[in-house]
């Protein structure tokens, strides 16, 4: 894949950048900027060689027309604070708004384009309504670099198709992430664990089932865990189950003991009455959830558990919370399995959080970025390269390698 060194010369180039700026919001107060942060050394990069930024991104999931609560405003806002210097914000993505604040970009200069979504050709499953959308992108820009990487697994006109109509390159995120990942596909240093939760064991089925082909140890809690205490035959009570996946569950349960591969799962859980910080709760045997309560965080003992399967472990990945961390009686067990990859990563191991969920939960138990080996921007994207799945983001970029 070609890297901005490649594109040559940019001083006085408009350049289209994807990143990825999608960040949580209350009303319009940004409560983890972590993907901002992220995206910083790239906009960096290109603002040094004095090329003309223009910055593209989506927040959130509007249906195709603009929504204020998505409106990229606080965003571009954050940015200019981060890096230091005034970044113009676009009212719209490829209209009059956006010509003009990029008609007037100087060398050195950002700008932030409106939220990409607003505009049903970015997602559009419709290659000519997504290509006339591209069409009106790439007019923007001399040359594309994708940084984006937590939208590299949807073929999307700012991820895929304006990178056919540009010179086009990956920024250091995504090479940075790429190389990451590989790490844990290719000849990972053992033992190798790895650490899912989450509420759905039905979004990970894939990587599950490739994992346990690749990895030594899968640590599993999270809303997930109860269909597969219910494939065990277990009680679990009002917890959240997917009924539809026990069956699936038990074969991988089967399998995994087959082929040697450790799948450790909690052995107590704190159960609540309802589904609240506020509701009265326990911490019980995950063998023995009581018929009227839900578990909502693996309990005490499992972190304990979960901590000792880690501690000799080389290489970590870890997708998805232990529980409802976002209420404080429900979130000693992920802050237990992050110190857990704190105290390996310590010895020199790589351990790698999976973005999503996770990273904001790491930032709000008051961990830093820089107590782990690495934070991925890309929780679906991350989750999709260990499935084996090819990425339209990536793909589009090895198949143009070469052909201008």
């Amino acid at each position: 894949m070609k890297t901005i060194a490649d594109l040559g010369e940019l001083r006085g180039q408009r350049v289209l950048l994807r990143s990825d700026l999608n960040v949580p919001l209350d009303g319009s107060t940004i409560t983890d900027d972590g993907r901002i942060r992220a995206s910083l050394p790239t906009i960096r990069e290109l603002t040094e060689a004095g090329a003309r930024v223009v910055v593209c991104a989506h927040l959130g999931r509007p249906k195709g027309a603009p929504e204020e609560r998505y409106s990229l405003r606080p965003v571009a806002q954050r940015l200019g604070e981060l890096l230091g210097q005034d970044v113009a914000f676009a009212t719209d993505t490829v209209g009059e708004s956006a010509k003009g604040v990029v008609a007037d970009l100087q060398d050195g200069d950002v700008a932030v384009l409106e939220n990409l979504r607003f505009n049903p050709g970015e997602t559009s499953k419709d290659e000519s309504e997504r290509g006339a959308f591209a069409d009106e992108l790439a007019a923007l820009a001399d040359a594309y670099v994708s940084d984006g990487f937590g939208v590299v697994h949807r073929k999307q006109a700012s991820v895929y198709d304006v990178a056919t109509r540009l010179p086009a390159a990956v920024g250091g995120l995504v090479r940075t992430e790429v190389d990451v990942l590989r790490r844990l596909t290719s000849e990972p240093e053992r033992p190798y664990a790895v650490v899912l939760g989450g509420a759905k064991v039905s979004d990970k089925l894939g990587v599950i089932d490739n994992l346990l082909g690749t990895a030594d140890r899968l640590l599993v809690g999270g809303g997930m865990v109860f269909t597969f205490l219910a494939a065990q035959g277990h009680e679990v009570g009002t917890s959240l189950l997917e009924a539809d996946q026990v069956d699936r569950v038990r074969e991988y349960l089967e399998r995994a003991e087959r082929d040697g591969v450790e799948i450790v799962l909690p052995v107590d859980v704190v159960a609540a009455t309802e589904f609240s910080a506020e509701a009265d709760h326990e911490v019980v045997a995950a063998d023995a959830i009581p018929a009227d309560r839900m578990g909502l965080d693996i309990g005490p003992r499992s972190g304990e558990l979960f901590a000792s399967r880690l501690a000799d472990c080389r290489t970590v990945f870890w997708n998805g919370p232990m529980g409802a961390f976002e209420m404080a009686p429900y979130a000693a067990g992920t802050k237990a399995v992050a110190q857990a990859l704190v105290d390996v990563t310590a010895t020199g191991a790589l351990t790698v959080v999976g973005g999503g969920d996770s990273a904001a939960a790491v930032r709000q138990l008051g961990f830093e970025d820089a107590d782990f080996g690495h934070i991925s921007t890309g929780g679906g994207a991350s989750l999709e390269y260990l499935e084996g799945k090819e990425l339209p983001g990536l793909q589009v970029h090895e198949t143009q390698e070469g052909t201008r």
